[in-house]
C-alpha cells in the first residue's frame, strides 16, 4: 500500500502506510528542531526536553506515562538527533488512537516540574559522564566538533555539563515556543492502521497549534580540522571525516555506494586490508551521512598506540587506490548492500513510519521505493571513483583519542592521498 498523506490547515502533516497483515503499528511525531537548532546558550536543551516529556503532563504523572502503554503490552520511546527529535510508540492494532493520545499529551503538555526536572538533570549528566567514559561514542563528537568549529552543528547533542546543571523550566518551555511549531511537525504510523481515523484524531490533538514559521538553524560550514586527546587506554580510536553530500544532493547514493564498497562490511575494501590481510585492527568502517545542507563521508578504527601511524596511513592509501581501482563488482555489490538494507529494513512498521516521517520533512514528499532503487542502480563506477578521488582532495577532519602520540598529522595524510 502507498502512504497517504493529508496537511492540517496550521501545517501539521500526517502521513500514514498501511500494513494490513500486521498485528501491530508503530507511530509517532517527528519534530523538525534538534540540536542544530539551539543557539550556544542553549546547547543540549532539545535533549533535556526530550528527557522532561515522560516527566508528567497536565493529564498524567510520570508513573502513568510510563504504565499506560505498557499495560497493553506496547512501548513508548524518543530520541534527539541533530535535526530532529521523535516521539514514538509501538503497539498493537487496537491501541493506535491510545498511543497517539499519549504521544499528544507528553509532546504538547509537559508540566516541567520543577522537582522532575532536578531528577532529570542528574539522569542526563549521568548521561555525559557515561558517554565521555565510552571513546568509541565521544570520539565522534569530537570530530563533528572538528568538523564544524564554533557551529551549532559541531555541538554535542547532550550539551556540556555546566550547561545542563543551569537549564530552567523557563529555558524549556522558551524552546517548546521556540520550535514546536505544527509546520515542523510530521505524524507518522504505520502498519494495521486507520488513515482517516488517525487524521480526524490527530486534528482533535494538534489542531489548535499556531504556526509560526521561525527557524534558528544557521547554514552548516564543513571547514575541517584536527583534535587529539593523548590518554592511556588499550585502544587508539581514529576517525576520519570528508565533507558528503546532503540529503537533497544527486550525489546521496554515489556517496553511499561508495563508502559502503569502502569500508561498509566485511568483504569492504579497508576491513580486507587492514584487519584480514595486515591485523592491524578489530573494528573498522565507513559510512555516509547526511543533514539538510550537508554531510559527512566518515571512517573509524580501533587499533593499538603501536599500529595506529600504520593504519592511518594504510587506511588513506586504500581510500586512494579505490579512486582509481574500484571494480564493477564491488561496485554492485554495495548497491545490492545498501538495497537489501533498505527493504528489509522496511518490512518492520517502526522503520516504515520513521522513514516517511524523514522522507516529508526532508523532500515535502515520499518518493517511491521503486525511485529510490532506481537512483541505487543509477550509480556508476566511474561515478564511484570520481566521488572517492574528489573526497580525498577535499576539506577533511580527524579525531584521535588513547594512545594516539606516534599518529601522523592530518596534513601528512592529506599529502599522501595527494601524492
Amino acid at each position: 500500500m502507498s502512504p497517504r498523506i493529508h496537511t492540517l490547515p496550521n501545517g501539521f502533516r500526517i502521513v500514514t502506510e498501511l500494513q494490513p497483515s500486521m498485528q501491530s503499528a508503530s507511530i509517532g511525531v517527528w519534530v523538525l528542531a534538534g540540536g542544530r537548532h539551539e543557539r550556544i546558550e542553549q546547547n543540549g536543551i532539545a535533549h533535556f526536553l526530550e528527557h522532561m516529556a515522560f516527566k508528567g503532563t497536565k493529564r498524567r504523572t510520570p508513573l502513568q506515562i510510563a504504565e499506560v502503554l505498557e499495560n497493553v503490552g506496547g512501548y513508548l520511546n524518543a530520541y534527539t538527533t541533530r535535526e530532529t527529535t521523535a516521539y514514538y510508540a509501538r503497539v498493537l492494532k487496537d491501541d493506535v488512537s491510545l498511543a497517539l493520545d499519549v504521544i499528544g499529551d507528553i509532546v504538547l503538555n509537559p508540566i516541567f516540574d520543577p522537582h522532575e526536572l532536578e531528577v532529570e538533570r542528574g539522569v542526563i549528566l549521568s548521561e555525559i559522564g557515561q558517554a565521555l567514559d565510552t571513546p568509541d561514542d565521544v570520539i565522534f563528537d569530537w570530530l563533528q566538533e572538528a568538523t564544524f568549529p564554533k557551529q551549532a552543528l559541531g555541538r554535542t547533542i547532550l550539551g556540556p555539563a555546566e550547561r545542563v546543571r543551569n537549564f530552567t523550566r523557563d529555558d524549556l518551555a522558551g524552546f517548546v515556543e521556540e520550535h514546536y511549531s505544527p509546520e515542523r511537525m510530521v505524524l507518522s504510523a504505520a502498519g494495521n492502521i486507520d488513515h482517516d481515523r488517525i487524521v480526524a484524531e490527530a486534528e482533535a490533538i494538534f489542531g489548535d497549534l499556531k504556526p509560526h514559521g521561525r527557524d534558528y538553524a544557521d547554514p552548516a560550514r564543513f571547514e575541517g580540522g584536527e583534535f587529539r586527546k593523548v590518554k592511556s587506554l588499550e585502544q587508539a580510536h581514529f576517525t576520519l571525516a570528508f565533507e558528503g553530500p546532503a540529503y537533497r544532493d544527486e550525489n546521496i547514493y554515489i556517496a553511499q555506494t561508495a563508502t559502503t564498497a569502502l569500508g561498509g562490511g566485511m568483504s569492504s575494501r579497508l576491513f580486507q586490508e587492514l584487519r584480514e590481510k595486515r591485523g592491524l585492527c578489530y573494528t573498522i568502517y565507513a559510512q555516509s551521512g547526511a543533514y539538510s545542507d550537508t554531510g559527512l563521508t566518515t571512517i573509524y578504527a580501533g587499533t593499538s598506540g603501536e599500529q595506529i601511524a600504520e593504519l592511518a596511513e594504510v587506511t588513506v592509501d586504500e581510500m586512494k587506490r579505490a579512486a582509481s581501482e574500484m571494480t564493477m563488482v564491488e561496485v554492485d555489490r554495495a548497491r545490492a548492500q545498501i538495497k537489501a538494507g533498505l527493504l528489509m529494513g522496511l518490512e518492520s512498521p517502526s522503520s516504515r513510519s520513521e522513514r516517511n516521517a524523514r522522507m516529508l520533512g526532508i523532500w515535502g514528499r515520499i518518493p517511491a521505493l521503486e525511485e529510490t532503487v532506481e537512483r541505487i542502480d543509477a550509480v556508476s563506477l566511474e561515478s564511484v571513483r570520481e566521488f572517492l578521488a574528489q573526497t580525498g582532495l577535499g576539506k577533511a577532519s580527524m579525531a584521535l583519542y588513547g594512545p594516539v602520540k606516534a599518529a601522523p598529522e592530518l596534513e601528512d595524510l592529506r599529502e599522501r592521498f595527494a601524492a
